[in-house]
């Protein structure tokens, strides 16, 4: 994993990166919750997903929004923060100019975003949701939602309201062509505490089962190798254990974090 700094609208932003050994490896994008409750590129679930996608062989990049840890800018609650993630999109395009599907991921806060960004970037191929927050962001932007994803909710959630979030499921899944997988997680809070390993296996299972299904992108035409299916088949095997060990980034992350107002 790699420590990364490029150029954002408001400054300097910083991320961790890890580069697949395949130059048209898939490339994904994970973006964290509310930076003024304590959300980081750090956070347990952002490592959860960015561990789920380094080991189904993606490129991915992980960074913190305007004013957190060493990036530059001030807080702007959407604004500032979508044109965050669009300049970290487009620096993982730029290194990976072969990349066969680009995913965007995010959590609570960093969720709103990235389906944001999703409305704006066809190159965008799927998305993760996680706590998307139903109950206070207006998401009537997805009109309709452009490509498939999956969406997951923990039952427990005090921070959003999970009827929330199956309703937003409903409604987009009434939209003709649209297609968004759903998981409400029993027993898990917003932190997904004693959970991230079933977030871990649903992530995964997903996105090994998408990929199987999405036919190539323009730049790759006719039918996907039988070796490059045989591969994702094998894939399933990282998902029978637990998560592997955080960095240390995760490991060291502050104590007097407060995660429960997080949002």
């Amino acid at each position: 994993m790699t420590e990364v700094i490029f150029n954002g609208h408001a400054g300097r932003l910083e991320g961790r990166y890890h580069q697949s050994e395949n130059p048209s490896a898939p490339v994904a994008l994970i973006l964290h919750p509310h930076p003024q409750y304590g959300g980081t590129m750090n956070n347990k679930v952002i490592y959860t997903l960015f561990s789920c996608f380094q080991n189904l062989g993606f490129s991915v990049l992980r960074f913190n929004f305007r004013s957190v840890g060493r990036s530059q800018g001030e807080f702007e609650d959407g604004p500032g923060e979508l044109a965050d993630a669009t300049a970290a999109l487009d620096w993982l395009q730029s290194v990976n100019p072969e990349a066969r599907q680009c995913w965007i991921a995010g959590y609570s806060f960093g969720a709103w975003i990235g389906l944001q960004l999703l409305m704006r970037r066809p190159d965008i191929n799927n998305f993760i949701a996680v706590s998307p927050p139903a109950n206070e962001k207006d998401f009537a932007f997805l009109a309709p939602c452009p490509a498939p994803g999956l969406i997951t909710q923990g039952c427990l959630d005090e921070i959003v309201t999970p009827s929330t979030v199956t309703s937003l499921v409903k409604r987009l899944n009434t939209q003709r062509n649209v297609s968004v997988d759903y998981a409400m997680i029993e027993g898990a809070d917003h932190m997904y505490n004693n959970h991230l390993v079933d977030l871990y296996k649903i992530a995964g299972h997903y996105i090994i089962d998408a990929m199987k299904r999405k036919s190539p992108t323009k730049k790759r035409r006719g039918r996907r190798k039988k070796s490059e299916l045989e591969n994702m088949e094998n894939d399933t095997l990282l998902l029978e254990s637990d998560m592997p060990e955080a960095d240390d980034d995760f490991d060291n992350e502050p104590d007097d974090i407060n995660f429960e107002d997080e949002e």
